[in-house]
This record gives structure tokens, sequence and C-alpha cells, in this order.
């Protein structure tokens, strides 16, 4: 019998778009012929939940009466609620754009306390069309019913997190254990009463479950309780995010209760053994893969079978999914998380791992980040174009740990060629190939937006974490991306080990530089966390913490282990900045409070920033660099010019000049020449033209030049030139 697999992203990821673990593994299924069918159980219990039928179940069930005045309002205004909820979710949906002008009216939405800061953000909405701002509302309004489940139905609720305080740190199975053997919840039942009618209609011989994050693992194990009780012979199984980092020294046999396998790392070959396991019982090869024998957990790699290539691995399919039903939320006006929270997104990667890979903060002894492979930009654009056509959709986030350079501009360059009209965005390290020129190709291709890590603004610290990179030198990329219009966010960290005072301030006033520079658009503080596949992790004592987290060693029952607590040898209370640097960075990013002492972001003393009060404006006013590489590609974004001859006299002289006449999208523009110089540049803009499989060379550009005529140095730094250079002529 052949196998049937039904993949699933267990409650709660992202309303707006799926999680694209499931489309993956889908896509590789594919190419083996092995039958799938996915779920994104996220979306489908939301929609159940936030309806006319599921409200009105709702505030009839609420297993507690409200406690604060706040919810003692919701549940008066239900009938107001149940009335708007489906029009509202259908609006969020992008199928009933009228509705924005009702809801901006601001009489028509039911308010509770999530509306209260709407006061504050009022003037922000100047800068956001009627759609944007009725959909902030509505979020707002999801958020008010969201707070009354919490209160009085199901404390665990979150709308991209489910019960994550079970999943986070976890190294006992205890807590989530113990919640697992209570009756399910309000929002359980609404899960398992889907994930019935989904297992009856399929009835796959493999549950397979992507746990993400720490918010989707209690619904994973509720799904998988259901799954064990009333189908034993179902085997289930999970992978993703939250084993490959938290799951490696499982060794509580109490897990194996629910599932019978737990795969780590890359999914696809471990999965494929798995099936040939069920189809054969002596088969008995498994990849990275923790199951149960003789009631004790072993963790079983004996497969000979290599990991596949990414070339191999397939396109991301998402069929099956509720495309048309994921629903856009603006949460809080921030251009960047505007982009996560808004908006249909086909998620791709450029690469597997990160080609930097050193940075000491980050799990870099773990295999989705040290192994690094980079898949060619021709497959690339097959795999979008096989996306568009099966999804109805342009926009594109690559998903990578940093997103190559290299392989950003081929990518460009074979959109271009293709003439593809696409929109993507990605995350990217701030180091200095981003140049103009290339920043400036990247927007012509579709590229939006880029966030990258400055992580700590200060050198000392950035040499530390690894990073490769200097504040002065991510000024300037974040100027390039900036003028190109393109976009920029960074993460930045406080808080990491020996980090002082002195430093925490520094940084702050380096961002406020940055904002006011108005080379960075959007921004995130993060507090540093320990994680034991970290170098930090693995050899705290180097970077100055000292661990306080509870030994595992000896332990027989470990369930999670990533996060480590420590105390900072310097003593120093990080967590005391969090509120400051967040509160300002907001105002910041609003353009505004350039003018405040950083002092009075915080109710303590802080001493004086020791930054330059022109630092990063200085950095950005560098003399130009002349120099250009023999083996840079000249490109030419623009089209064909057309063109007049004219005659110029001067004091009895006469020669024959030529007029080029160039029209792109915005405006036209017009250099001028003697006709030999004018005739060669016409002729060469073609050869440039970004549409040509070929790319010539500064050096091949040169050389043909100088087989006509003279003075290339001249003529390359002549006004003419200087305008093309203006409007799409790029060195690359």
């Amino acid at each position: 019998m052949k196998p049937k697999l039904f993949l699933i992203t267990p409650p709660f990821t992202q309303l707006n778009t799926p999680y694209p673990a499931t489309a993956y593994i889908k896509g590789f299924l594919n190419t083996k012929n092995i039958e799938s069918v996915q779920a994104d159980l996220g979306i489908e219990v939301i929609l159940k939940l936030f309806s006319k039928e599921g409200l009105t179940n709702l505030f009839q069930s609420n297993s507690q009466q409200p406690i604060t005045d706040n919810c003692k309002r919701i549940f008066a205004l239900q009938d107001e609620y149940i009335k708007t909820i489906d029009s509202v979710i259908a609006f969020l949906q992008g199928k009933n754009p009228t509705l924005a002008l009702q809801i901006c009216q601001e009489d028509f939405l039911p308010e509770a306390s999530r509306f209260a800061q709407l006061e504050e953000l009022d003037w922000a909405f100047g800068t956001m069309g009627t759609q944007d701002k009725a959909k902030h509302l509505a979020t707002l309004y999801l958020e008010d019913i969201s707070d009354f489940i919490v209160e009085c139905v199901d404390e665990n609720f979150g709308f991209s997190r489910y019960a994550e305080r079970l999943g986070r740190s976890a190294n006992s199975f205890d807590e989530l254990y113990e919640a697992l053997q209570k009756e399910p919840t309000y929002i359980d039942s609404i899960l398992l009463s889907i994930l019935k009618e989904r297992i009856e209609t399929i009835q796959p011989t493999l549950f397979l479950i992507s746990v993400p994050f720490p918010g989707n693992l209690y619904a994973a194990f509720r799904s998988a309780q259901w799954v064990k009780k009333h189908h034993p012979d179902i085997k289930v199984s999970m992978g993703g995010g939250f084993p490959n980092t938290e799951l490696r020294s499982l060794s509580d046999a109490r897990v194996f209760e629910f599932f019978d396998y737990i795969t780590l790392d890359d999914g696809e070959t471990p999965i494929e053994e798995l099936i040939a396991n069920i189809e054969s019982p002596n088969h008995n090869s498994y990849k990275r893969t923790f199951l149960l024998e003789e009631g004790k957990v072993v963790y079983k790699n004996n497969s000979t079978q290599h990991d596949y290539k990414q070339s191999q691995v397939g396109t991301p399919d998402y069929s099956d999914l509720l495309l048309d039903k994921y629903i856009s939320v603006i949460e809080i006006v921030n251009p960047m998380h505007r982009l996560w929270s808004d908006g249909r997104w086909n998620k791709l990667t450029m690469a597997h791992g990160c080609y930097w890979g050193k940075c000491t903060f980050c799990d870099i002894s773990l295999d989705y980040i040290k192994v690094y492979e980079p898949v060619a930009a021709s497959l690339l654009c097959d795999r979008m174009e096989e996306m568009i056509a099966q999804t109805g959709e342009t926009g594109f986030h690559y998903v990578d740990e940093a997103a190559p350079p290299a392989l950003m501009r081929a990518l460009a360059f074979e959109i271009l060629r293709r003439k593809l009209a696409v929109t993507w965005w990605t995350n990217i390290r701030f180091e200095k190939s981003f140049t103009q020129d290339l920043c400036l190709l990247l927007k012509a291709s579709g590229c939006i937006a880029v966030s990258g890590g400055l992580e700590v603004a200060s050198d000392r610290l950035l040499k530390l974490i690894d990073k490769g990179v200097t504040v002065e030198q991510v000024a300037k990329v974040t100027r390039n991306f900036t003028e190109a219009g393109v976009m920029v966010h960074a993460y930045l960290m406080y808080g990491y080990p020996t980090q002082t005072v002195q430093e925490t301030v520094d940084s702050l006033e380096m961002v406020r530089q940055l904002f006011d520079a108005g080379v960075l658009q959007s921004g995130f503080w993060h507090q540093f966390a320990m994680t034991a596949h970290s170098p930090v992790g693995m050899f705290p004592e180097q970077y100055g913490a000292i661990p306080t987290s509870p030994s595992l060693e000896g332990l027989g029952n470990i369930f999670a282990n990533n996060d480590i607590n420590f105390i900072d040898s310097t003593g120093i209370d990080h967590d005391k900045f969090s509120f400051g640097l967040k509160k300002s960075l907001f105002n910041f990013m609003h353009g505004i409070c350039f003018e405040y002492e950083l002092q009075e972001w915080f109710d303590f003393k802080i001493p004086k920033t020791k930054i330059h009060p022109d630092f990063i404006s200085d950095a950005l006013h560098e003399e130009t660099d002349f120099n250009i590489k023999a083996t840079a590609k000249i490109v030419w974004l623009g089209g064909k010019p057309s063109i007049e001859y004219f005659t110029k006299s001067k004091k009895g002289n006469s020669w024959e000049m030529m007029t080029l006449t160039f029209h792109d999208k915005k405006e036209s523009f017009v250099i001028q020449t003697n006709r030999l110089e004018g005739e060669w540049l016409a002729g060469m803009i073609q050869k440039l033209s970004v549409s040509n499989t070929k790319t010539y060379l500064f050096q091949e550009v040169k050389a043909d030049f100088e087989t006509q005529l003279e003075n290339f140095e001249l003529f390359w730094y002549s006004k003419p030139v200087n305008t093309l250079r203006e409007f799409g002529l790029l060195v690359l």
C-alpha cells in the first residue's frame, strides 16, 4: 500500500501568510511521487473562532465571568462584535475593501482598551491611507476580542503563539505533560474538531507535524494526542525549527506517548526513511531521528542516504492551503513589521545555511546555519515562476539567514532578463559589497526592503560578536539602500555579555544618528538570549558570562535544551534599559525627538554618550572613489535612446554633434556628445542592456572604446556619462 502523508502547521504562527515548512516538504514529496496533503490549522482555527457562529459560541461558553472592566465592556457589547465580525474578517482577507470607509468613521466597530492607544497614534495615520488605517483599527478590534478570550476562556491564547509559555525553555516536560492530561480547552476543541474531519477525510498513514516555534508546541502535542487516541495505526512525527534547536538532548520517554518519531534538521531524507520503515518494518534505517525502543529514547542516524542538494528538493508547493483566506493585519505602525503581518508572501530560500557563519550569539554549530549551499539564480527564477503560476502571488519573502550579495546580484540580473514583475525582500549582512550601484540593481529587480543585524552599535562588541562589520560600514550600506529606495530594518541587541552601560548609551546614540540621517527606516531592540548551540552558550566563560541554568548532566528526563540563563560578569542589570530603548526607537522611527537628551528616555541616571554628534554624518560624507576594477560588470538598466544629429559651429569651425534622448518610467533626459562618441555610446548602450545574457566588464568596454577613439577615462568621467550613471548605468 502506498503511503499517504498529512502535513500540518499547528496553531499559531502567522495570520497573513502560511509558514513555508510544509510547502517545502510537499514540494520535495512531489519529486518522489509521494502523495501528501497539507494544512495550516492555525488559520483554520482563527477563521472558525472569529466568525459569527464562533463568537456566538465563545460568548456563551466563557468558563469564567469577566473580572476587569474592559472584559465586562466587551461582554456587554457582544452583539456588536457578533454583528460585525464576518464583514471585518472579509475586509482583512481583501474581499470587502469598501468597508474601510465605514471602519474609519470610528462608530462602526465596538471599541475596548486596545483603542486607548489611538490618541497617541493619531498623528501617524497622516502617512497611512484609508485601507491601512482601517486595517489597523480592525486589528485593534481583533486584539480586544483576544483579550477577552485570554481572561475568560483560555489564558494561553495568542494570535501568533499558543501556550508559548509551556514550550519556552522547558527543560522539564512536566508542566506541558500536566497540561495535556487536562480536558481540552475551548480553543483545543475547535482545533480537534477540524483535525478530526481532516484525518477522517484524508486517512493518512503518516501524520507529520511541523513545529517552528515554542508557540506551536502545545497545539502540536494536543493534535498528536488526539490522533494517537483515536487512530493508533497512524504514525506521528514531529519536525521543524523547535525540535531542531530545543530537543537535541531529548531523553524523556513520555514524549513518545504522543509521537512515534522526532526528526532533526533538513526533513527530506529523514521523512523518506520514515516512509521506508512504515512500508517495511525490517528496513530499520533512520536519519537524525529520535524514537522509543524498549522504553528508552534512542537517537538513530544509521542511514547511508545523503541529504538532498538544494537543487533536488523541488519547488515549494502551496496547494491545499487556503491562500485566499489569510488575513492581513497592521498591529503597529512600523514599516517592517507591516511586511511581516500584512499581505501574502511566497517564501523561498536563496541559500541553505549562512555564508558568514561566525556570529557568536548564533546557533552556528547546527546544520541549518553551518551547512552553506546556495541555489543557482536561474533555478530560483524557475521556482518563482512556478509559484506565481500556482498561487497568483508575485510577492516573495526570501527567508535566508543572510542572503549572499553575489547571489542577490545574480538573482536580480535573472529577474530583469526574464522581465518578471515581482516584489521581494530578504535578510542581509550590512557588508561593503552592497554598493550604491548594487542597491540600484536590486531595487530595479523588485527588491523593496532588507533587514539586517546591526546588533550592538559598538565596534568593540561587533568585533566580539564576530559580526564582520563596523558601525561606519553599516551607515554607508544603509545609505546606499535608502537612496536606491529600498527600506532598511535593523535588528538591534542589548545585554550582550560584558556590554557596559556606556556602550548601551553609545549604541542608542548611534541608532539615533542613523535615524536622524534618514538612512534607517525601521528597527527593533532584542535583549540578548544565550542559546546552547552558539559559541557564547558553549563557551560562556570566554565571553564573560556565568551560566545559572541547572546542569542537565545526569538528568534522565530531559525535554528542551536551548535557552541558558546567565549572569553577566559585569553585574549589570540589562533589563532596566528595555523600556527606554524601545520608547526612543518608536519615536525615532516616526522622525521625532532627535533633539532629546538620551537621559530623557530613562528614569535612572545614565552617563553622557561619548559618540561625536556628527559621527554618522561624517561617515556618510566620504570622498568618492574613482577607482573602478577592470573586472567590474557594466550594466544599463534603461532603454534605447532616440538619436538626432546637429552641427555646432564656433569661430568658423563646425563639427557634427549628436543628441541622445532617453525615457525612463518617471522622466525623459537628454545628453549631447560629438558624433563619433555618440555613435559608439548608442551601440554600447544596447550591448550593456540588462536584458542581454552577456555582461561586459569595464576592461572590455574600455578596450572597445579604444579601438575607435582615444581618452576613454576622459570620456567615462564626462558630463554625458555622469548623467547616464544617475539614470541607471551601473558599475557592479
